[in-house]
């Protein structure tokens, strides 16, 4: 199975990198299933609410993961009313199932789970723990896990105990894409951090003399979405029939807008 997954989403410009390049990396990759993460993809830069929802799926999203930031600017209905729409399924106040979802593409089934860290970050429910109990609901042998997380010792570590029971852990969150990309021991694919989709000229999607003046003085400020042509990141994971991995590769496409 060809899976194709892009990092966090940030803000309308991103969305509009988004749909100017994803087309061409789905041809590219010739992928069965495009799962997107839009926590970031509100106007505002953080969050993501219907709209912003249906933006993704229209640019070619099959599934879209969230994170921390996945209630900012909507509640609960977004993600109980789309099945392929997806929060951390250990947030404290998600319900049953809004973090899981089955996609039955005939010949292939995929299971896509969101889940988020605990460390440096919000404390929800223990990540370890939730997978434990999803998997013991999952029948299907392609799993696709987006572990939102502050920590790359908490992503490796889950990564390391996931390893041979899902497909792929693919970390998101920290906006930059990472180095690490690797297949692990018993069969899972691995990537630290799969990047953003954001401008070029930001930090981390955000306009960079608002980032400095947060960053020297540490004081309050409303961040505004940078603007302008910039990079699509994300990973490309393939799987055998029994669901293993066989390749990872990281992409990172320019477009100008």
């Amino acid at each position: 199975m060809k899976i194709l997954f892009v990092g966090d989403v940030v803000g309308e410009n991103g969305v509009n990198l988004l749909r100017k390049g994803l087309p061409e990396l789905k041809k590219e990759y010739s992928c069965d299933i495009c799962i997107v993460n839009g926590e970031n993809s509100n106007e505002s830069g953080t969050g993501m609410n219907s709209r912003d929802a249906q933006d993704i799926f229209a640019c070619g999203a099959d599934v879209i993961t969230g994170g921390n930031h996945s209630m900012r600017r909507a509640n609960m209905a977004l993600y109980t009313e789309n099945e392929f729409v997806l929060c951390p399924a250990n947030l404290l106040y998600s319900e049953e199932g809004c973090g899981v979802a089955t996609v039955d593409l005939g010949r292939h089934q995929i299971a896509v789970i969101n889940l988020m860290g605990v460390a440096f970050i919000d404390n929800h429910r223990n990540p370890f723990f939730e997978l434990d109990k999803i998997l013991k609901n999952i029948d299907c042998k392609n799993i696709f896990v987006d572990f939102h997380a502050e920590s790359t010792a908490e992503k490796q570590a889950f990564a390391n105990y996931a390893d041979g029971r899902v497909s792929a852990v693919i970390g998101t969150h920290t906006h930059v894409q990472t180095n690490d990309e690797k297949i692990l021991p018993k069969g899972t694919a691995y990537i630290t951090d799969a990047g953003a989709v954001c401008a070029e000229n930001s930090v981390l999607g955000v306009q960079p003399q608002l980032a400095v003046e947060k960053q020297k003085y540490l004081k309050p400020v409303q961040f505004k979405v940078a603007e302008g042509p910039g990079y699509v990141d994300g990973v490309f994971v393939e799987t055998d029939n029994q669901g293993k991995a066989v390749k990872i590769e990281k992409f990172r496409k320019f477009v100008k807008l």
